[in-house]
């Protein structure tokens, strides 16, 4: 099998494994929000220690200048922070609106490269983040007709994905310079640090779940977070950015179509509407993004949500 050929293959695996991400929240609903981001993310930390310390990960970040050390730092809180946004949205919309939402973020990082790092947003991009905006207005719209709870989950998935732009454009630099093992171990590290710590502040209880839960919460760690995401990765080393981001598109119609069968939750009218112009927008900004890399060396940045 060729390399391109296996990064189909793996990426594959891993799209079939990500959307199952906003199920296994719903089914350790017992724990809270904080919980849970914690307990996924520590875990996730705790299985890489092994492997990190073997590939000599810390000699990496100790090689690394300390001037940058400050953005490792702030990539793993905004981690920290999408985390306890998103699942707190999971439990309070449906996982349709919660994923569809929280995927916008290529959308941010757009904004915050235009307007932070001066690089220009082009036409169809512009467009794209146009048929985003007006998707996400139609999704709080119908949701606000279910309940307030449900307008609040969709803020939420937004300031999930507003916190993965933030991890996505802080981290750039940092992932040029380390390898993947080298940048998610320490990141993950501070995310976890950080989540336990929102959780003894805000007195949320670590103990006293039902072995279901804390299965889930295992199952977080090593299925969308360590396996699904790093297929992403791996991927990038064979396929385009473009492509992989747009295949990254999979997640919440996965997650829509598990929650469909598995809870019974099927999206709405204006919901439904509003998920397509935000894919369409992103497909259009990702076809942008192919045309401009066609006239520039492409790079591969890491991608990862959550």
């Amino acid at each position: 099998m060729s390399p391109k050929a296996k990064a189909y293959l793996v990426l594959l695996l891993g799209l079939c494994i990500i959307p199952w991400g906003a199920i296994l929240i719903r089914w350790a609903q017992e724990a809270p929000a904080l919980v849970i981001a914690a307990g996924r993310v520590t875990i996730a930390a705790l299985l890489c220690t092994p492997l990190a310390l073997a590939r000599g990960a810390p000699a990496e970040i100790r090689a690394l200048e300390r001037r940058r050390w400050p953005l490792g730092v702030a990539a793993g809180v905004a981690l920290a922070l999408h985390f306890a946004a998103w699942v707190s949205s999971v439990q309070m919309t449906t996982i349709a609106s919660s994923t569809v939402l929280v995927s916008t973020y290529p959308f941010f990082v757009g904004l915050f490269q235009h307007f932070f790092l001066r690089e220009r947003v082009s036409r169809l991009t512009a467009v794209g983040i146009g048929l985003a905006l007006l998707g996400s207005t139609l999704i709080g719209y119908g949701d606000f007709g279910l309940s307030r709870q449900a307008l609040i989950g969709d803020l939420l998935a937004l300031i999930g994905a507003l916190m993965a732009s933030v991890y996505f454009v802080v981290g750039r630099a940092l992932r040029q310079r380390l390898s993947l093992l080298g940048y998610i171990w320490p990141v993950y590290g501070i995310a976890s640090v950080t989540l336990l710590a929102l959780g003894l502040g805000t007195g949320q209880p670590f103990t006293g779940y039902s072995g279901l839960t804390y299965g889930m919460l295992f199952l977080l760690a090593v299925g969308p977070q360590l396996l699904g995401h790093s297929s992403l990765n791996y991927a990038l080393g064979q396929l385009s950015a473009v492509f992989v981001t747009v295949a990254a598109l999979a997640e919440p119609i996965g997650a829509a179509v598990l929650a469909f069968f598995l809870m019974h939750e099927a999206p709405r009218g204006l919901a439904l509407v509003g998920a397509l112009l935000i894919l369409g927008g992103i497909v259009l900004a990702g076809r942008e993004e192919q045309r401009t890399e066609r006239s520039t060396v492409p790079e591969r940045v890491p991608r990862s949500q959550g």
